[in-house]
């Protein structure tokens, strides 16, 4: 304000000495000769002195309406009066450095050095539920006499409105917040303090409000958070924790740390207090009647948690679980034997077992037993459940290996149903990696023994715990080798073996390939033929002339005691590499000792002379037998016969190539002498064709001019047969449809008289149906009026009535006598001499028409006038 005005007296112009001062505005002038600064107000017109200056032009003086104030600072001293207090020399006396807050009066101008720090400005309404935080700047004593130090706070509090002071500044407005029901807020005092309840509050303490409506809080209160009711249910519980020691809602002590749950029972909606929290909601647990569970660590009746022990729950039941419990293995159903079920259990802790016997059964630490169904099971704390048994159904041709943990024997039980006690388990068999591959690979010994390649093995391996089982087909043999017994045995086919726990298959390793290679064939039965095998092998002549022969083999084994050939037949790990190696041994020995020509020409006597030698008669045996195996073979088959030294096979191909050309040479001359015979034959019967071809050419000429002729005189005479036969075809047909023209014009008159006839019938009795209708519905309709009229006459009479009736017929000869008997006329006739004269009609006459009413009807006049005669 003081720039402004120092910037409004610098714009008044120096030369100007008349200034008028309109009402209610003022301007400051400085005296230069005494150096004051006096106040004119108009309305007036100053005139400037010459030791005078204009400071401040003309200004509108300070007008404050009601409910507005301003803040002046650096205000005027006043008096006990309210004047003006001005020092020695004339100056105003300021109050420097203060302010002085100005509510609505007349208006009013600033004095020299009084400054507006705040414009005219309404009045602060503070509506209900609101307030304003204040605070004291200065020391002073309220309208209340209530003495208030700077630094203090409070609050203005609604409805009302706030009239400012200089010694107090207002820092906030604060809204009263809406508590609704299940709702709450949270306070912290700022400072020490009482709450509206006159609780005392120490700084940062906090506390809870609960009263449903508009809470404003004080002024060294603050809000924390609004909290909101947790809503209990049946099926659900607070759980809860102490922040630190207190006294909860139903004035039981919690103290720091503690935990517990709050249910239905205790309050169906529950807002923490400021010294719990709330951990989580925790949901009923309910049991049915097939379902138990184990709370660990149960809270006991004191409510104190007991470590360490085990509580069993069974259903039908629902509870809340406390806090520090827990549910092993969370519900679990009830066991429900069958009659083929069992449980396997283990005492944890000793017991009295009321479930084995009326008396009970003492249990000890670590004993095992096993219930067995049909029963309903739930084992007790101190008892835990093994495993679960179930009977298993063998078959005669199925086993399960079976060890006694206590003794540790096995044992395999087969073709039974056998459930397992509490000392015995289920024992896996191991077999040898080849014998386990040979098992799962699913080959036919004997359908697949051709197969070399890779098979593929099944996807689901075998189960160890089952008997070994392997199907011996028909003429095979199988050789079982029990370890415990140190003993072997030999099962034949078709059969299926059983693997005992300590016995194990005997592997067979056999060459195969061509030429054989060791351990090609693996096997675990043993095929006894008859079967065949094919090897290649190298020979050297005499002549040094190195052939390859492949040869074919049938073999079989000669069995005919079981017992004692068995244990022969595996006596040789490799029956097939024994066999070759002996063969090719004795072809090697026989083809050494001749020449390459002879060999080639008598190859198949040498080889099976050499092979099965010769007997006292200087022949080829039929077989050739192994004593140690009783292996049989019986034939031997050349297959080839290939050279292995280049040269050999080049003449050996000349020789061969030679023969086919002589072959070929001779097959060539006797197939063109076929030929020329052929061509001969053919060219006999074309000849021949063409002679019987020419023979029927002119025996249809022949006939072809026959036919001509024929033809000709056909056409000659035909013209005028058919011109003839056309006339009489014609005057025929003209005929017909003169008479069928005729006959139908007949049938056309006949149908249009019978048609007109027929019309004309259909029509009179239409007309005549039409008069008969109309009679009738007029006849109906004159009975009908006829009924109507009658019962509408019958009506009307029977409305008026018969007495009413009569009296209405007798009324006018009755008044026409009273008016003669009135006029005192006895007996008078009026006459002119040629016709009477009624006196009735007389008296009306005379009377005049009495209403203009009709005679009475002639048949009353008439009887009238006869009794008046």
């Amino acid at each position: 304000m003081t720039d402004r005005n120092r910037q409004r007296g610098s714009a008044v112009n120096a030369d100007e000495s008349i200034f008028r001062i309109p009402p209610f505005y003022y301007m400051h002038v400085l005296d230069q000769n005494l150096n004051v600064t006096r106040t004119e107000v108009g309305p007036k017109t100053y005139i400037r002195q010459d030791n005078e200056k204009v400071v401040l032009a003309p200004e509108k003086m300070i007008t404050v309406p009601p409910r507005h104030y301003c803040v002046v600072e650096n205000p005027v001293v006043r008096g006990e009066d309210g004047a003006t207090v001005y020092d020695t020399s004339g100056q105003v006396k300021l109050v420097h450095a203060d302010l002085e807050i100005r509510l609505a009066q007349d208006p009013f101008p600033l004095f020299p050095g009084e400054t507006l720090k705040q414009t005219v400005t309404p009045l602060k309404v503070v509506s209900a539920d609101t307030a304003l935080r204040l605070r004291a700047v200065l020391d002073f004593e309220d309208a209340t006499g209530q003495k208030r130090v700077a630094g203090d706070e409070w609050l203005f509090e609604g409805p009302g409105t706030y009239i400012p002071r200089k010694e107090v500044v207002v820092d906030e407005t604060v809204r009263a917040t809406i508590i609704l029901p299940n709702q709450a807020i949270k306070l912290r005092a700022r400072k020490e303090t009482e709450d509206r309840d006159g609780n005392h509050r120490v700084t940062g303490e906090e506390w809870v409000v609960k009263k449903v409506g508009a809470y404003l809080p004080g002024a060294y209160e603050e809000v924390v958070d609004v909290v909101n009711a947790y809503v209990l249910t049946e099926k659900k519980a607070l759980h809860m924790r102490a922040l630190r020691t207190f006294k909860d809602f139903k004035n039981q002590t919690r103290k720091s740390g503690e935990e517990w749950l709050i249910t239905m029972e205790d309050t169906e909606t529950h807002i923490p207090d400021v010294y719990e929290e709330v951990v989580g909601v925790t949901k009923i647990t309910t049991l049915n009647n097939r379902e138990y569970a184990v709370i660990v660590d149960p809270v006991g009746e004191d409510g104190k948690p007991q470590l360490g022990q085990r509580k069993l729950v069974k259903g039908e039941k629902s509870f809340f679980l406390q806090p520090g419990e827990t549910l092993e293995n969370g519900i679990q159903p009830m066991y429900i034997l069958e009659e083929d079920e069992g449980l396997i259990l283990k005492a944890n802790e000793a017991f009295k077992d009321m479930d084995a016997q009326k008396d009970g059964v003492e249990r000890k630490p670590g004993d095992r037993w096993m219930i067995r169904g049909p029963k309903e099971y739930v084992p007790p704390v101190e008892v835990t459940v093994v495993m679960k048994r179930k009977a298993i159904p063998l078959d005669e041709n199925e086993g399960i290996y079976i060890r006694n943990i206590k003794t540790g024997k096995v044992r395999a039980v087969c073709g039974q149903t056998y459930m397992m006690d509490q000392d015995e388990e289920n024992w896996a068999k191991e077999l040898p990696p080849a014998v386990e591959a040979l098992l799962t690979q699913n080959l036919d010994p004997l359908a697949d023994r051709s197969d070399r390649g890779p098979r593929q093995r099944s996807d689901q391996p075998r189960d160890k715990t089952k008997v070994v089982t392997f199907r011996v087909p028909h003429n095979a043999a199988v050789q079982i080798y029990d370890y415990k017994e140190k003993k072997a045995r030999v099962v034949f086919g078709p059969e299926l073996v059983l693997l005992g726990p300590d016995e194990q298959f005997t592997q067979l390793s056999l060459s195969g390939g061509k030429p054989k290679r060791p351990n090609v064939i693996k096997s675990l039965c043993l095929l006894l033929g008859p079967d065949f095998c094919t090897d290649i092998i190298t020979i050297e002549t005499a002549d040094h002339a190195r052939l390859q022969l492949q040869m074919s083999y049938n073999w079989h084994f000669e069995v005919k005691d079981k017992e004692s050939d068995g244990k022969k037949l595996f006596s040789v790990p490799d029956f097939v590499g024994d066999a070759c190696k002996a063969v090719a041994s004795r072809v090697r020995g026989a083809v050494a000792g001749v020449q390459f020509d002879d060999f080639h020409k008598n190859s198949a006597r040498i080889i099976r002379a050499s092979v099965f030698g010769l007997d006292e008669n200087n022949k080829v045996r039929d077989i050739f037998t192994f004593p140690q195996n009783n292996l049989v073979i019986t034939s031997v088959d050349i297959q080839s016969v290939e050279p292995v030294d280049q040269r050999t096979r080049d003449s050996l191909q000349k020789s061969v190539t030679l023969a086919i050309e002589i072959t070929t040479n001779s097959q060539e001359a006797a197939a063109r002498h076929e030929a020329e015979r052929v061509e001969q034959e053919a060219k006999g019967r074309l000849e021949r064709q063409k002679i019987q071809d020419e023979a029927e050419a002119e025996k249809a000429r022949r006939d072809l001019l026959e036919l001509q002729a024929k033809s000709a005189a056909v056409e000659s005479t035909g013209q005028a047969k058919a011109e003839a036969q056309s006339r009489a075809e014609a005057a025929r047909i003209e005929g017909e449809a003169a008479v069928e023209q005729a006959k139908l014009k007949a049938q056309a008159s006949k149908i249009e008289a019978e048609s007109e006839l027929e019309r004309l019938t259909t029509a009179r009795e239409a007309e005549l149906k039409y008069v008969r209708e109309q009679n009738d519905m007029e006849v109906a309709k004159l009975k009908e009026m006829a009924t109507i009229e009658t019962q509408k006459f019958k009506s009307q009479v029977d409305a008026i009535g018969a007495q009413t009736i009569q009296s209405i017929a007798l009324a006018g000869p009755e008044l026409q006598v009273k008016l003669l008997k009135g006029l005192g006329l006895t007996s008078t006739l009026i006459t002119d001499g040629s016709s009477p004269i009624n006196l009735f009609n007389t008296a009306g006459g005379l009377i005049g028409a009495m209403g203009g009413a009709s005679g009475p009807p002639a048949k009353m006049r008439r009887g009238s006038d006869s009794s008046d005669d």
